[in-house]
């Protein structure tokens, strides 16, 4: 898979297209990616302990791998370096 997390990336296809953002996670299997700011969608929240009014949640979905294009790479963390 060409993206990464952390890479800029530009949508090039869909309801999104010409939004740009960084990828929040990158799932390989499905060759799917979650970016931040993009694809959002309302997650209806039931009840729970933790939030007892539950809601409506706005979050982002993830779209197809192809449907991004890569602007900047994410920095690599080598720590073979020192």
């Amino acid at each position: 898979m060409f993206v990464k997390t952390g890479d800029n990336v530009k949508v090039i296809a869909g309801k999104d297209k010409g939004k740009t953002g960084v990828v929040i996670s990158a799932f390989p299997k499905t060759n799917k990616v979650v970016v931040k700011g993009v694809n959002m969608i309302k997650k209806h929240q039931k009840p729970t302990q933790t939030e007892p009014n539950g809601g409506i949640k706005d979050m982002e979905a993830a779209l197809d791998a192809s449907n991004v294009k890569v602007i900047e790479a994410a920095e690599k963390s080598d720590k073979t370096d020192k």
